[in-house]
C-alpha cells in the first residue's frame, strides 16, 4: 500500500479530549511552532554568573547617548546596573541614622544596634559606617558594612549578623547607619492572621485559609517601574517613591548615583514616560503630592512637558491629573501609538496627548477586560496584547478577546494568588508574546503560555521567568530566572545574607539550558487510522525532520477505542541517516510524541508517513 502521511495541525489544543483534539498536538514543553511546524525552543546562556540579590521583576535595556549598552534589573530588594559585564547596586536610599549602641551576647554572631524610628524592616538593607571600636569582642571592621537585616525587635532596634562571633556580652558604641528604601517580598501571597480580617470571622484552631473575601490579605510582590529619561532612568518601587539614576555617573556606588525626585508623587503604583510629548506619569497616585495616606488607586497624576519634578498643575505648564471611574485599581499601562493605553482591573483606556489646556484625553475604549497585573501587558507595534482574569485580549483600534486554545489549561492551573506577579513580554524575531505566570501549587513563576500573533498558535511550557526584555538593544532577548533558594555570593558583599538570587540568561543562543540538555517534546492527540471495526497494521513509517542534529526520540501510541488503554511503541532514535522504522503496531487510533534531552540536539519536524494496510477487526 502506498504510505499514509500522518496530518497534524498546528499549535496547541488542550480544550478538547484527546480524541476530540484529533489531528492536533496537545502537550509541548521547550518547543515552538514557526510556518506551522513545531521545533525545539532556542536555548539560554548565563550573561555572566553574578547572582543578583532578591526576584527580579522588571528589566529596562537601553543605549546610552555615546551607543554603550545598559540593562536596569529590579528586583523585590534591590536595583541594579549592567554594562560591559559590570554589574552595579544602585538601589535607592531612604534614610540615614545614628547608632547610638550595638549589643553583643557571648559567643553569637547577631548583634542588636539601637537606632531610634530607623524605619526598617525585615530584610531590608542597611550600611553601617564609623563604628566608634570595638564591640564584645566583635572589631569595629566587623560591625561596618552592608548588612541583611534580620528581625526588627522595635521601632529603635533591629538585628544584623555580623561576620564573627562576639567572645563576651556588651553594649556600646555608635555609628552611621544608610538604610536603602524598604524591601518586600519575592512573592505574591494570601496572607492571614492578626489583622488579615474582621473579629470573629473565625473559630479557635480554624484555618484562616478557609475563609474568603475580606478574610484575608493580598501581600504583593516588591516590583519596579522602569523607564528612559533621555539616557537616564526614573525608577519608581510599586507603592513607592520616584527615583533618578543619572547614567553619566557610571556604575557607582548605591549611596549617592539613585536620588529621589524632587517635588514628585512619594506614593504611587506604576510609572511610565509618555512619547514624544514627554510627560512623567504616575498611576495610582497621591491626590496631595508628599501625603501617602491620600494614595488613590484610580488617580492619575503627571508632571510638566520635558520636566521631572514640576508635578503642581499651574497656569503656565502642562502638569494635570485625572481620576478613572471603571475599576478598584489602576494595574498598568504601556505606551502604544499616538496613546497611552492604560489598564484598570476591569477595563481599558486611552490617555492621548491633545494639548492645552487639558494636556491629555481620555476614553475608555473596553470594559470587563482588564489586566492581572503590573506587568501583564505589551504593546507590540500598536497592537497591545494583555492577560486578564480569565481570557487573553488584544487591542488594535477595537478591544478582542483572543480565541485561546489553551485557555482552561492555563486558567484552571494559575495560582490566583500571585496573579499580579505575571509577566508578559515579547519575542519579536519568532512573533511571540509570552505570559509567564505561577502554576496552581506553585508561589513562583514556574509556567509560560506563549502566543504567535503571526500564525494565531498558542503553545504551553515550563520555561520559569520572572521577568523578560525583548532582543533590540542587545541581539538577544535578556531574561531573569529566580532561584529561591541559591545562595550564592552577590556582586557585592552583604553580611548575614538569605537565600534567593536571580541570574540573568540570554535567549535564542545556541539549542541547550545554559550548557545542559534541554529536554523537550511536543505530543499530539489521537488520530483515527480506520474508521468502523477495522484495525490497521503499521509496518513501518518514514520520518521527516529539518535542520536535525543529534537523536530525536519518536514514540507512536495507540489505542483500539477513544476510551481504551494506550499503549506505546518506542521511543524509536531517529537520526539524520534513519531513513525509515520498521515496527509491528496495530490499532484504530494512532498518537505521536516526538522528543529529545540530549546536549546540542536540534530538530524540526516536517511530517511522518506510515506504511499501513487493514489487519480485521480480531480483539475488537
Amino acid at each position: 500500500m502506498p504510505l499514509t502521511k500522518l496530518q497534524i495541525a498546528p499549535g496547541i489544543d488542550k480544550q478538547n479530549t484527546e480524541y476530540g483534539a484529533e489531528g492536533k498536538w496537545i502537550d509541548c514543553d521547550n518547543v515552538r511552532f514557526r510556518y506551522g511546524l513545531p521545533e525545539k525552543l532556542g536555548g539560554w546562556e548565563k550573561v555572566t554568573s553574578d547572582a543578583l540579590v532578591g526576584a527580579t521583576r522588571a528589566i529596562l535595556t537601553y543605549s546610552d547617548l555615546t551607543g554603550v549598552k545598559y540593562a536596569i534589573y529590579g528586583t523585590n530588594k534591590k536595583l541594579y546596573a549592567y554594562s560591559e559585564s559590570s554589574y552595579a547596586d544602585i538601589t535607592p536610599t531612604r534614610a540615614t541614622g545614628s547608632i547610638t549602641q550595638f549589643e553583643t551576647v557571648n559567643t553569637s554572631s547577631t548583634v542588636i544596634v539601637t537606632d531610634a524610628d530607623h524605619g526598617a524592616l525585615i530584610g531590608d538593607f542597611v550600611t553601617i559606617s564609623s563604628v566608634s571600636g570595638a564591640v564584645g569582642g566583635i572589631s569595629a571592621a566587623n560591625l561596618q558594612g552592608e548588612f541583611e537585616i534580620l528581625t526588627v525587635p522595635s521601632s529603635s532596634t533591629y538585628t544584623i549578623e555580623a561576620p564573627a562571633a562576639a567572645t563576651s556580652s556588651a553594649t556600646t558604641g555608635t555609628g552611621t547607619a544608610t538604610y536603602q528604601v524598604n524591601t518586600g517580598a519575592a512573592v505574591s501571597l494570601f496572607g492571614y492572621g492578626w489583622g488579615a480580617g474582621t473579629y470573629g470571622a473565625s473559630t479557635w484552631n480554624t484555618s484562616r485559609a478557609g475563609l474568603t473575601g475580606a478574610a484575608g490579605v493580598l501581600l504583593q510582590s516588591a516590583k519596579w517601574a522602569l523607564d528612559n529619561w533621555g539616557e537616564d532612568v526614573l525608577t519608581l518601587q510599586f507603592d513607592g517613591s520616584l527615583f533618578y539614576w543619572d547614567t553619566s555617573a557610571g556604575l557607582s556606588s548605591n549611596l549617592a548615583s539613585t536620588t529621589e525626585v524632587t517635588g514628585s508623587p512619594t506614593k504611587s503604583r506604576f510609572m511610565l514616560v509618555s512619547g514624544d510629548d514627554r510627560h512623567v506619569i504616575c498611576f495610582g497616585t497621591e491626590t496631595t503630592i508628599g501625603t501617602t495616606s491620600t494614595q488613590d488607586n484610580m488617580f492619575i497624576r503627571w508632571s510638566s512637558q520635558e520636566t521631572t519634578n514640576e508635578w503642581t498643575p499651574t497656569a503656565t505648564n502642562t502638569a494635570g491629573s485625572k481620576r478613572l471611574t471603571d475599576g478598584n485599581q489602576i494595574n498598568t499601562a504601556v505606551r502604544s501609538r499616538g496613546a497611552v493605553m492604560v489598564w484598570t482591573d476591569t477595563a481599558l483606556y486611552q490617555m492621548q496627548f491633545i494639548g492645552a489646556p487639558f494636556t491629555f484625553g481620555f476614553k475608555q475604549v473596553g470594559s470587563k477586560c482588564g489586566a492581572v497585573g503590573i506587568n501583564a501587558a505589551v504593546d507590540i507595534s500598536g497592537t497591545a496584547f494583555w492577560m486578564s482574569d480569565e481570557s487573553f485580549f488584544m487591542y488594535d483600534g477595537a478591544v478582542k478577546k483572543i480565541p485561546c486554545s489553551v485557555q482552561d489549561y492555563v486558567f484552571d492551573d494559575i495560582n490566583t494568588n500571585a496573579k499580579q506577579d505575571v509577566f508578559c513580554n515579547a519575542n519579536s524575531e519568532f512573533n511571540e508574546v509570552m505570559w509567564f505566570y505561577p502554576s496552581k501549587n506553585s508561589d513562583q513563576i514556574d509556567r509560560v503560555v506563549m502566543f504567535n500573533y503571526a500564525e494565531n498558535l498558542w503553545y504551553v511550557g515550563t520555561l520559569a521567568r520572572s521577568s523578560w526584555a525583548d532582543s533590540g538593544v542587545y541581539d538577544e532577548p535578556y531574561a531573569a530566572e529566580f532561584e529561591a533558594e541559591d545562595t550564592t555570593a552577590s556582586i557585592s558583599t552583604i553580611n548575614g545574607l538569605k537565600a534567593g538570587r536571580t541570574f540573568i540568561y540570554a535567549h535564542e543562543v545556541g539549542v541547550n539550558d545554559d550548557g545542559a540538555a534541554m529536554a523537550n517534546h511536543v505530543e499530539s492527540g489521537d488520530i483515527d487510522i480506520q474508521d468502523g471495526d477495522k484495525f490497521m497494521s503499521i509496518a513501518r513509517f518514514v520520518p521527516d525532520f529539518k535542520n536535525q542534529v543529534g537523536t530525536v526520540d519518536l514514540t507512536l501510541k495507540t489505542r483500539p477505542y477513544p476510551t481504551g488503554t494506550q499503549t506505546s511503541h518506542g521511543s524509536f532514535n531517529v537520526t539524520t541517516s534513519t531513513t525509515k522504522q520498521d515496527t509491528r503496531i496495530r490499532g484504530r487510533q494512532i498518537a505521536v510524541r516526538i522528543a529529545s534531552d540530549a546536549i546540542d540536539d536540534k530538530w524540526r519536524y516536517g511530517t511522518l508517513r506510515l506504511d499501513m494496510k487493514p489487519d480485521g477487526s480480531r480483539g475488537g
